[in-house]
């Protein structure tokens, strides 16, 4: 099986959960074999907020209890290299990248010291935009991550695709989702981005140039409301534009 179908066949699995908890169960049911075990989803508080208001912005939470109490108690969300990171750098991400520059800040180092005495040791984050337009940092984590760069892609798609899932299940007693017009070569890139090919690649398979292949996927992404490519691919793939 490719891996394209792979992650196809994970989606398929997802979509077809009720409720936001089956679809974080069957999630990290997928992401425990690459070592990611725990999952956290939600919006970030504004420097400041006092800790008592700090749990109304979780939306997602599969997480060791004594970890959140603590990362909620000292305002890590402050002070974590990861959700900084998530901020600059709208594509997923593995935590090992965000901890590169954490030798010069103390707080920063004791957030990601304090996670690893709680096997959340590395991870994988990135931020997507809800329904309700808000936009959501989410991370994973685990002891012992194994991802090859093959297996980081399906992974990152896969995860945003639940994650906006459970979102959508939240949010679909309540409202209705918009009808959204994709044109032919906004389909075909977006296709061709969800196997991997770059900008570059597209150009040369349609016959298009780079720049041309580079506007279709960002018309596409702002119309699927998307903050980037592998969100803009697992909300084409909610909709049905791919398969």
């Amino acid at each position: 099986m490719g891996q394209f179908d792979r992650t196809l066949e994970y989606i398929d699995q997802l979509q077809h959960a009720g409720t936001a908890a089956a679809v974080c169960e069957k999630l990290l049911g997928i992401t425990s074999d690459f070592g990611l075990t725990a999952l956290m989803a939600g919006t970030v508080p504004q420097p400041g907020t006092p800790s008592g208001q700090q749990k109304q912005h979780v939306l997602l939470c599969d997480w060791p209890v004594e970890w959140l109490e603590r990362y909620v108690a000292r305002n890590y969300v402050d002070h974590d290299p990861v959700v900084s990171h998530m901020k600059q750098l709208q594509a997923p991400f593995q935590w090992r990248e965000a901890a590169q520059g954490i030798s010069f800040d103390k707080s920063s180092g004791e957030v990601m010291g304090d996670a690893g005495a709680f096997k959340l040791r590395d991870g994988l984050a990135f931020p997507l935009i809800t329904l309700d337009g808000q936009i959501v940092m989410v991370s994973l984590g685990g002891e012992a991550v194994q991802l090859s760069a093959a297996e980081f892609g399906l992974v990152s798609l896969v995860s945003t695709y639940a994650v906006g899932r459970a979102m959508q299940l939240h949010t679909m007693a309540t409202k209705t989702i918009d009808h959204i017009e994709l044109t032919p070569r906004e389909r075909e890139c977006l296709q061709w981005a969800a196997v991997g090919k770059s900008e570059w690649e597209i150009s040369q398979i349609l016959g298009i140039s780079e720049h041309t292949s580079e506007k279709h996927l960002l018309n596409a992404k702002s119309k699927l409301g998307a903050v980037n490519r592998v969100q803009a691919v697992a909300e084409a793939i909610r909709r049905g534009y791919i398969s």
